[in-house]
């Protein structure tokens, strides 16, 4: 064991990042944020070399996290750059982010678990986004938050910091699954991914992202030519290759 407060384990080409300081809720403290970063970086290195196709962030119960360390914010200047490295990190992941949500999350922790591409909540969850009481706003997670959910289903929440539920949550776009079993569903996530070719799902990831920004045609014109390289590319001729012959593509596990 270690003091670690977030560990990260890979199988079965997976990072699994876990916050583990229940103490506080996994508040994001200098100390969690600041090893949250270096189990990206094993993640990313897993990515590097090809045995990470996804990374789950996870916690020990009994909350996923209960946003900024408020007692560290009394005592000392802001320094906000880790935390927003972090978020960037997961939005820009090469790789799909999952976040596997089993406990409360408030402020902060619904900007971490938004910064995932994918977001799967137990059923009986609630969520507030309360910086306003306490003075502050909701600055650096609405980055995240508002590029996957609506500003105007949000905007009561985010004015007055009241508690809404999980179904609510995916109504407005915040999350993806609500389910009653997160770990199944993480699991079944997982495998679907490891079924499609990497570089795929990386330009997948990439074009949910980038195609909504961009003008019509600007769009079509860039989609096209991705389109074209990827019919174009090793993957694809194997692809198509492996359903000819029926047998699953070279970077199907076995």
């Amino acid at each position: 064991m270690t003091d670690e407060l977030v560990h990260v384990a890979i199988g079965d080409g997976v990072a699994t990042i876990t916050l583990d300081s229940p103490a506080n809720r996994n508040a994001l403290s200098i100390r969690l944020v600041t090893d949250l970063n270096a189990a990206l970086d094993v993640a990313e290195a897993g990515i590097a070399h090809g045995s990470v196709r996804a990374i789950v962030v996870t916690h020990v119960p009994p909350a996923f996290c209960a946003g900024a360390d408020l007692k560290e914010r009394r005592t000392g200047p802001p320094d906000s750059a880790p935390m927003v490295g972090a978020l960037r990190r997961l939005m820009d992941a090469e790789v799909p982010t999952i976040a596997a949500v089993t406990g409360a999350a408030r402020a902060g922790g619904i900007g971490l678990m938004a910064s995932c591409d994918l977001v799967v909540v137990q059923r009986d969850l609630t969520f507030a986004l309360t910086e306003v009481r306490i003075g502050v706003a909701a600055a650096i997670i609405s980055v995240p938050i508002l590029r996957r959910a609506s500003g105007s289903r949000l905007a009561a929440a985010l004015l007055t910091g009241e508690v809404f539920d999980a179904e609510f949550a995916r109504d407005v776009g915040l999350v993806t699954h609500v389910v009653d079993d997160v770990d199944a569903t993480v699991t079944a996530l997982c495998a679907g991914i490891r079924m499609g070719a990497p570089r795929a799902v990386a330009e997948t990831k990439r074009l949910l992202r980038t195609v909504p920004t961009m003008e019509r045609d600007e769009a079509f014109e860039n989609m096209r030519r991705l389109s074209d390289v990827l019919f174009a590319s090793p993957d694809a001729a194997e692809g198509m290759a492996a359903f000819a012959e029926k047998r699953p593509p070279s970077w199907q596990p076995a």
